[in-house]
């Protein structure tokens, strides 16, 4: 669509998501805990603590962190009894998202996520209600310098090599998809080929956008999604936005 640019609406999310990097730590620290906890603290017998560690990795969470988190999941301190749920719902503009959380009391986080949504004018969906517009996938989001170096056919061939489904090139941004099972495999190919990359881990990638063009909206959206991210419970917001290129920069602005 004239005036879109996903490459925009990508940035802009990066750019929110590096000013709440201590919140990030605190919420992959949990995550990498957990992790160890279940599967114990070896990165090659567990998949779940070596994607936790990957993703804190990349974010440039401080290695010292990273060993303290996995030595309080292998010890014998109490944790807590936590899940994984998965919840789905509307935003403003009737944007979907899915919201990954890690809780030890779901009818504590259930409502404080049903209060911050309604108060933005979204709500809380059952299960399946916007699950359709998503795909779980592997994502790698390649880092800027990296991207820079090859072109998009070029990126084309790396897809192939390293057995990738999906190339996604919008400007600077570089994104490569894969099928769920194949993410460690496509994942080690990368870092072999010496790949940078900004992000990589399973996500709900949306398989259509809800264009927001009203700006008032799309504010209320962003309000939205960051109290979501500041609960401590909720690991990561996926959602279906494409902002035009304008509402981006009024954002901004």
């Amino acid at each position: 669509m004239a005036g879109h640019s996903h490459s925009s609406n990508i940035k802009f999310r990066k750019d929110r998501v590096d000013q709440k990097r201590a919140k990030a730590f605190a919420k992959l620290s949990r995550m990498i805990t957990v992790a160890a906890r279940l599967g114990g603290g070896s990165l090659d017998g567990n998949a779940r603590l070596r994607l936790a560690v990957d993703k804190a990795r990349l974010l440039s969470m401080p290695k010292d962190a990273i060993d303290r988190a996995v030595k309080k999941g292998t010890g014998e301190g109490d944790l807590g009894n936590y899940e994984e749920i998965v919840y789905e719902g509307y935003g403003p503009g009737g944007v979907a998202l899915m919201l990954e959380i890690l809780t030890d009391n779901r009818h504590r986080t259930a409502a404080d996520v049903r209060m911050v949504m309604e108060k933005f004018g979204g709500n809380l969906g059952t299960t399946g209600s916007v699950a359709w517009m998503f795909e779980r996938l592997g994502r790698f989001v390649l880092a800027t310098s990296g991207a820079g170096a090859l072109d998009a056919e070029q990126w084309l061939e790396v897809v192939v090599e390293v057995g990738a489904d999906d190339l996604q090139v919008d400007g600077e941004v570089v994104t490569i998809l894969c099928r769920q099972a194949a993410f460690a495999e496509v994942h080690q190919a990368l870092q072999v080929r010496g790949v940078a990359l900004r992000e990589a881990g399973l996500a709900y990638v949306p398989n259509q956008r809800t264009v927001v063009a009203d700006v008032d909206v799309a504010g209320r959206l962003v309000r939205m999604i960051d109290g979501l991210e500041d609960n401590d419970d909720v690991q990561t917001v996926f959602s279906n936005e494409d902002f035009p290129v304008d509402v981006v920069r009024a954002l901004e602005a």
